[in-house]
């Protein structure tokens, strides 16, 4: 009883203090607080379990779920914000011309900091995809979450008409962040040095790394799997396998899944400073994020989103969807090791990588297209590639590349516009250069990496990897639908 009266004080306070989201307005009279809080039934059925409970053991029959015929997923949609464009097409096309989105920060004066440079968003616009009053006061982590998750909509022919034909209760949201809503929760701290009633009311939700995929399935209406994974660098991928997942348990037949981060802001800028795991390449910005060059000095930050639409493949038929690419599966490890450093033998990215291909039925020497965590970082690069060299070392014809080097790491989001530029590959048919690979690293044969001038590849299979602080290890496998 005393938990539910807590509920129903906590619930009473957040009704009179109008703490509700209305948000754009072709979703009329919805609320996330539309429920009711019984407390007069909540005792007896608490009162009837505890008695099943303490009764003898009694012999259970349960009835076995029959076998669910095998769901395949496929990707139909891609959405990116990046600071090389914000449309899938217009994005991989700068990746393919090699063009570098790496500048000098100009959004506040870092001129104190030892780097000063970033993949910053330099021109962004949530006309038509937000509510303007929502885009006056939510992190732009949320911004450019829901932006990207529209255009990934957009993208995959999801009109209006489509969208009324689908059943709600099996689309879902599955976006994350690694750090969440930092400029919201910054200037809440500063507004609080005055008084706590100069915080912002929305500090807490807008803060919050999983209020991005909530507010959006709010938008739309969306009732299915609805929730946000936060595993550093490894994020995107992390969400991406598990809403593959739910498709093929069927508990979904539409998702859609990614990651976005916006933490180019002087706290975010100063904390990995602190880390010391940025390039302090200043005078040259383009050049900068060099993955597998001797010359490396650490990663640039990025930020941005990327967002696809993954979709039960008789479910994409039958609408007539565009398939881009199918998704086969992936796996996640844990070096258990170090909060920043890969384990040394690169056990853990190895287990990851195996497991994958076990996972998805896929061969390694099927496998000849990666899109690599590579961040440029001296002990990063060195141990991925070893790694790779190990698993994939026999493969004929096999090209590696980094997206990150044109881009910087976007963090939680890294993966998300790692897995749109891999089913790019796919679909055109043409892998992006790696920028800056000027004398590579000892030890790395630069025969498998992709060179400066974008390469032609049928891919058979891709396999795109995102790594994280705390040992968090990702890989996904993507191929050509047939």
């Amino acid at each position: 009883m005393a938990s539910s009266s807590l509920c129903t004080c906590l619930f009473t306070d957040c009704m009179s203090h109008n703490m509700s989201f209305p948000l754009l307005n072709h979703v009329p009279n919805f609320s996330p607080f539309n429920f009711h809080i019984n407390t007069q039934t909540r005792a007896p059925h608490y009162r009837k379990a505890m008695a099943v409970a303490l009764q003898p053991a009694q012999e259970v029959t349960m009835t076995r779920k029959p076998p669910v015929q095998e769901r395949r997923v496929v990707v139909t949609g891609l959405g990116v914000v990046t600071s090389l464009g914000h449309d899938p097409d217009v994005f991989y096309s700068n990746l393919l011309d090699g063009v570098s989105g790496i500048s000098e920060i100009d959004t506040f004066d870092c001129s104190e900091f030892p780097t000063r440079i970033a993949g910053e968003i330099k021109s962004f616009s949530t006309d038509g995809w937000v509510a303007p009053k929502f885009s006056r006061r939510m992190d732009k982590f949320m911004l450019y979450l829901l932006t990207a998750g529209k255009k990934a909509l957009a993208n995959g022919g999801i009109t209006q008409d489509v969208m009324d034909e689908l059943n709600k209760q099996k689309c879902g949201v599955l976006i994350g962040s690694a750090m969440g809503g930092m400029q919201v929760f910054n200037d809440s701290i500063e507004a609080l040095r005055i008084s706590y009633k100069k915080v912002n009311p929305f500090c807490v939700p807008f803060t919050t790394t999983n209020m991005g995929s909530a507010i959006l399935a709010m938008d739309l209406g969306w009732m299915g799997p609805n929730y946000s994974i936060s595993t550093a660098c490894a994020t995107s991928n992390f969400c991406i396998l598990n809403a593959a997942n739910h498709i093929i348990r069927g508990e979904a037949d539409m998702m859609l899944c990614g990651g976005s981060d916006a933490t180019i802001i002087p706290i975010g800028l100063g904390g990995f400073v602190a880390c010391r795991a940025l390039s302090q390449r200043n005078s040259d910005p383009t050049k900068a994020s060099r993955p597998w060059d001797i010359n490396r000095d650490g990663f640039v930050m990025g930020e941005g989103a990327g967002v696809l639409v993954l979709e039960e493949l008789e479910h994409a038929k039958k609408r007539g969807a565009t398939i881009y690419a199918e998704f086969l599966g992936g796996s996640f490890t844990s070096d258990a090791h170090h909060v920043t450093e890969p384990h040394p033998d690169g056990a853990g990215v190895i287990l990851c990588i195996e497991k994958a291909l076990a996972q998805s039925g896929v061969s390694r020497e099927d496998v000849n297209y990666i899109n690599a965590h590579a961040t440029s970082t001296p002990t990063g690069d060195l141990k991925e590639y070893q790694a790779l060299i190990h698993c994939f070392g026999q493969n004929p014809g096999l090209r590696v590349n980094s997206t990150k080097s044109m881009i910087g790491h976007l963090l939680g989001a890294a993966g998300g516009v790692e897995a749109v530029a891999t089913v790019q590959a796919i679909r055109t048919g043409w892998v992006h250069p790696n920028i800056n690979l000027e004398n590579p690293d000892e030890g790395v044969d630069a025969s498998m990496l992709v060179g400066p001038k974008k390469e032609r590849l049928d891919i058979k299979a891709a396999l795109s990897n995102s790594f994280g602080f705390g040992g968090h290890n990702s890989s996904i496998i993507f191929a050509p639908y047939k």
